[in-house]
Parts: C-alpha cells; sequence; structure tokens
C-alpha cells in the first residue's frame, strides 16, 4: 500500500454484527465467504474480540477460538485484526499482567496479525501490559483513541494523547469513534492535526448511526488518514459502518484509490444478503437500528450500546421506555466523569441508565462494576467525579490511584488448578478466566458432547467400569 492508498478494514465478521445484532453471527454463516473475502484486497479483516468471545460461548455455544482458527485456514493472504480491550481484555475486569501476555500469546498463535488496543478511559497505563505482550510475540500494535466528546477531550488531547502512545511504541494508531459523533469538520481538523504529530499510519473507526459517516470519512481521507473502517452492505448503515463498495467506488474516483476488487465485493454483498434476511426474520435483527438517528449527535451513544439498551429493554418489556433511557445516558455519563461510551464503560452507563428508568429513582440500583469504577479499579475518569457523588454510593471506601493491575497477583496458574480437568489447552483457561461462570459451562457442555460422541473415550469409560467393577467383586 503506498502513501496515497486508503486501506479498507472490513467489519462484517465483528464490529457490523456487533452493532447491528449484539454479536450473534454465526461462524457457520461466515464460513464460506471467508476465501473469497482473502482475495479483496482488505487491509485487513476485523474477526474477533470485541463481544464475539462472549456472545459464542453465552448465546452460539461455540468456542470462540475455533473460529478464529478456521477463519485463518481460509485467509492465509490477508491480515486478521481483533479489538482488545487493553487490561480489560474481552471481559468486563481487568486482568493479571500474566493473563495479559498469555492471551495475546495465545492469539497470535491463533491467527491474529493486528491487535486494535483501547482503554475505556484512555488512560494509557492500561494499554502497557497489552502493548508489551504484543510486541514480544510479534504482533501489530494499534494503539486506540476513544473519540468522545465533552470539556476536557478537545483536539489538543486527542493530539497530545496520539503522541504518547506513538512515543510507547504503537505500529499504528486508531481514532475510534464508536457512536458516530465524529462530524466531518472535526474529522478534518482532528486527523490534520495529528497526522503533523505522528509518524506513524492513522486508522479511522466510525459508526453510520448518526448519519454522518461517509462525510467524515471523506474528510478524514482528505485530511491525510491512512485506513478506514467499513462493512459490507448487507450488514453496513445504522449503528454498522458506511458500506465497504460505496466507499471503494467513490474512493477510487479521486486521488487516493483503495486496493479492493469491487466485482468480488459485490458477491460478498450478495452472500451475505440471504444472511441478513434470516436474521430480521428471527428478529436477532432489529430494523430500528438499521436506520441513521441524528439525536446520536446529541446522545453520543454508540451502536452496540443501542442494540443493548434494546435488548434489556425487550427483557424487561419495557421497550416503551427506550428514548426515556436515552435521555437519561449523558446525565450518568456526567456523573461519572464523561467516560467514553465504549466497552466496559458502555455497557456500565448503559445498564445504569436503565436500572434508573425502571427503578423510577436515580441509583436506587448500582451494579458492582460501576462501584469498582468509582473505586478506581477501571482506571482514572476524563473528569474528576464529584465526591459527593462518589460517598452516595461507595461511602469510604478506599479509591485506587496507580495503575489498577499493579494491584492484581499473578493469577493464570491458580485459574488453571481451579478448573481443573477441563483446562485441557491454555486457550480453555483463557475462557474460564475472562467469563468464570459461562466459561466454565460452556467448556463442560463442550468436553461432556466430545467425549459422548468419541466412540474411543466410550470403550476407555468400558474398560474403566469393568475394572472397577472387578474390583468390587
Amino acid at each position: 500500500m503506498t502513501d496515497k492508498m486508503i486501506g479498507i478494514t472490513e467489519t462484517v465478521l465483528r464490529d457490523a454484527h456487533q452493532s447491528l445484532m449484539a454479536t450473534r453471527m454465526s461462524t457457520n454463516d461466515m464460513l464460506p465467504i471467508i476465501e473469497k473475502m482473502d482475495k479483496v484486497g482488505y487491509f485487513s479483516l476485523e474477526c474477533w474480540g470485541g463481544a464475539t468471545f462472549d456472545a459464542a460461548i453465552r448465546f452460539l455455544n461455540e468456542d470462540p477460538w475455533d473460529r478464529l482458527r478456521e477463519i485463518r485456514k481460509r485467509a492465509p493472504n490477508t491480515k486478521l485484526q481483533m479489538l482488545l480491550r487493553g487490561q480489560n481484555l474481552l471481559g468486563y475486569r481487568h486482568y493479571a499482567d500474566d493473563v495479559v501476555d498469555k492471551f495475546v500469546e495465545k492469539s497470535v498463535e491463533n491467527g491474529i496479525d493486528i491487535f486494535r488496543i483501547f482503554d475505556a478511559l484512555n488512560d494509557v497505563r492500561n494499554l502497557e501490559a497489552s502493548l508489551k505482550a504484543v510486541k514480544k510475540y510479534g504482533g501489530h500494535a494499534q494503539l486506540t483513541i476513544c473519540y468522545t466528546i465533552s470539556d476536557v477531550h478537545t483536539i489538543p488531547y486527542f493530539v497530545e494523547l496520539a503522541a504518547e502512545m506513538e512515543e510507547m511504541g504503537a505500529d499504528s494508531i486508531c481514532i475510534k469513534d464508536m457512536a458516530g459523533i465524529l462530524t466531518p469538520h472535526v474529522a478534518k481538523e482532528l486527523v490534520h492535526a495529528i497526522k503533523n504529530e505522528i509518524s506513524v499510519p492513522l486508522s479511522i473507526h466510525t459508526h453510520a448511526t448518526s448519519g454522518t459517516s461517509h462525510m467524515t470519512y471523506l474528510a478524514a481521507v482528505e485530511a491525510g488518514a491512512d485506513i478506514i473502517d467499513t462493512a459490507i452492505s448487507p450488514f453496513a448503515e445504522g449503528t454498522s459502518q458506511p458500506p465497504t463498495e460505496t466507499m471503494a467506488i467513490c474512493l477510487n474516483e479521486g486521488e487516493r484509490k483503495t486496493t479492493l476488487a469491487v466485482p468480488l465485493l459485490e458477491e460478498i454483498a450478495d452472500y451475505f444478503k440471504p444472511i441478513r434476511d434470516k436474521y430480521l426474520a428471527n428478529e436477532l435483527l432489529n430494523p430500528k437500528v438499521m436506520g441513521s438517528d441524528p439525536k446520536a449527535l446529541i446522545y453520543q451513544v454508540p451502536g452496540g450500546m443501542l442494540s443493548n439498551l434494546l435488548s434489556q429493554l425487550k427483557q424487561a418489556n419495557a421497550t416503551d421506555k427506550y428514548d426515556e433511557v436515552l435521555k437519561e445516558v449523558p446525565r450518568v455519563r456526567s456523573d461519572l466523569g464523561f467516560p467514553p461510551l465504549v466497552t466496559p464503560m458502555s455497557q456500565m452507563v448503559g445498564t445504569q441508565a436503565v436500572f434508573n428508568v425502571l427503578a423510577g429513582e436515580r441509583y436506587k440500583m448500582v451494579p458492582n462494576e460501576i462501584k469498582e469504577y468509582l473505586r478506581g479499579s477501571y482506571g482514572k475518569t476524563p473528569v474528576p467525579v464529584t465526591e459527593e457523588f462518589r460517598k452516595s454510593i461507595i461511602h469510604d471506601d478506599t479509591v485506587i490511584t496507580d495503575r489498577p493491575a499493579n494491584h492484581i497477583p499473578s493469577e493464570f496458574q491458580r485459574l488453571k488448578e481451579e478448573l481443573g480437568s477441563l483446562a485441557q489447552t491454555d486457550e480453555d483457561v483463557l475462557t474460564y478466566a475472562l467469563f468464570p461462570q459461562v466459561g466454565k459451562e460452556f467448556l463442560e457442555k463442550k468436553y461432556h458432547l466430545q467425549e459422548k460422541n468419541n466412540p474411543i473415550n466410550k470403550e476407555d469409560k468400558k474398560e474403566k467400569e469393568v475394572i472397577r467393577i472387578s474390583a468390587t467383586m
């Protein structure tokens, strides 16, 4: 890719369906088209990380490690990319440094090339362990700025953050606009300012939620951005990304062209159309998130968070409270010191907003994650939380002020011993580490099913049973 060419990261295998339908696309729906996608000329295929791991074991009864390996087999020529939440990895708490190291090692071993690493609070201390591990195991570390709007989140703030990330050793930097609130004029100014400060490639990630994304991408490209994220058209728009085909055709008319084979994109789109229709029919894909809503520029709620809010309200038979919850989100965010709405903060803020609305009283119910956040367990808040609010939730509890992971002892070996016979691979231990209850249940089902369907194991069991009966006779 020359300086003038624009790299395209395809998101249909991860962020597109995470944003549109809470990450429910199955591996079986992905695999038949991967070999064709491998021939398109993408900069990378984003196919793992984010919520894919959780959704796979919790809802799809799939092993996410298997998914990665199967995609890798079918895409030998294209870089595979994942989204990694820094010290949170893919879970909802901070993990010990040895777990971070092992997770990155196994991710590289199973097929990941590019790690897009972010921290929900833009606290770079929480990027250190994963960055070190990616460098150690030969991956590409793309450190990520979570874009948001507040009094503190100014262009000088983001430029300083980008410079600090390059100094830390980033191979590239991403501006991650989770809510689709990066407008074209701001994008142009921000990209230009950051490109003047850094020498590594700059990637732009946005969503079509508010209706500005196509314009934002064109403005960013004109200002010097190197890579943009798009989604193949059946899973594009709405809370997802702009369509890959549209952006490729438009960019190819200008000076800065893409490397994509457009005729192949049309074939890939044709493949995904019936898959989209299937998810619409079974209501995993809600048409409500497929259009643009300029209110996103006011509420600043990202696509994945919108689909999760809808899902929570549907379970509570309270979808009529949707607009009321959207209005509550910025109020909760303000109380919590204006964290960017990205996982896990988006889930935490969203859940708290839902609780506040459904309970009819603000902060009558407070999840443990919010309490831990106020104790400093997730890092430094962008804007200080008022002591009055903090004490109203956690009273006089101790607040951490240094890197949170400094307070977490090594835990991989302990977790391995805790998992016992289910720890058949290091990947199994990591699945358990990230999601102890759901992960253990998944592994029990996985190995029970294997044992049940394995004739050798059946014979072994019979032989052992004969020995046991003989010993008691």
